[in-house]
């Protein structure tokens, strides 16, 4: 499919009203704001859910995080098919070819320019969505416990997988601003990127799409703590979304321990001793 293939959400630039893509003082808009929305919601609630993953008393806060992070990357994926030019996998998923052109071309005198994502960034963009997409229903399954152990482990690993491929795509960031002379983490703020080719911009922000997605988001926040016990603390109750309970009581006087295993009530085993 080619990159330039039009979407619902970025028509042929013959038919849209205004030919010209946006352009400002800081360049050419690239990034839709809820490419960019997404991209900084999932950091959050990656990095909150990786800092409450042993903490009994945030477990709440994990859990939620969690059913965001589900929810941001089933966004992603639909957005990825129907959204704006450099949002659509189609327009920077790239063969094992141009991977390797395009790494090659980095120790040479003049690195390959995109205005999207590179192929080597498209495949780490792959990679987290699909590491993402298995840590939240591995988390969400051994939460309800719908496992053997074994999966927990397995949570653990793509958990840890995920951390370290985001490291590599932090420095690889880093690396790609300096060698083509952009800031990166700037133009994923403002969506704009100096020095775009003619033609490679988008028509529209889709400010209205981003806002809502943020809305939705913090919505979700809000419902899962409507209900929440005062004064129970963080920790998370049994099934659903872990919030029906509080303290983490399970019924029968059962509780559930960090990793999710079941353990009987001390009280239920006290003896008064006159």
């Amino acid at each position: 499919m080619s990159a330039t293939s039009a979407s619902p959400a970025e028509p042929p630039a013959s038919a849209a009203p205004n030919s010209r893509s946006t352009e400002s003082g800081a360049g050419t808009l690239v990034w839709d704001l809820p490419v960019r929305m997404f991209h900084w919601l999932a950091v959050l609630c990656f990095a909150g859910a990786w800092l409450t993953s042993e903490s009994e008393r945030w477990q709440r806060v994990h859990v939620t995080l969690g059913y965001t992070l589900a929810g941001l990357v089933a966004f992603r994926v639909v957005w990825g098919l129907v959204g704006t030019r450099h949002a659509r996998f189609a327009s920077f998923l790239r063969g094992p070819k141009a991977v390797m052109g395009y790494l090659r071309s980095l120790v040479g005198p003049k690195p390959e320019q995109h205005s999207g994502h590179n192929p080597a960034g498209a495949l780490a963009v792959i990679a987290l969505l699909a590491l993402a997409a298995g840590v939240t229903a591995s988390g969400w399954a051994v939460y309800n416990d719908l496992g053997p152990q074994l999966l927990e482990e397995l949570h653990e690993a793509l958990a840890s997988g995920m951390l370290v491929l985001v490291c590599f795509h932090v420095l690889a960031v880093v690396l790609s601003s300096l060698l083509h002379h952009e800031n990166l983490v700037q133009a994923m703020v403002s969506g704009h990127k100096p020095n775009v080719p003619a033609g490679e911009g988008i028509h529209r922000a889709w400010r209205p799409l981003g806002l809502l997605l943020l809305v939705a988001v913090l919505g979700f926040w809000g419902w899962q703590w409507r209900d929440a016990p005062q004064g129970a603390g963080l920790d998370v109750g049994s099934g659903g979304t872990g919030l029906s309970q509080p303290g983490g009581e399970r019924p029968g006087g059962y509780h559930r321990d960090r990793h999710g295993r079941d353990h009987h009530s001390d009280d239920d085993h006290h003896d008064d001793h006159d």
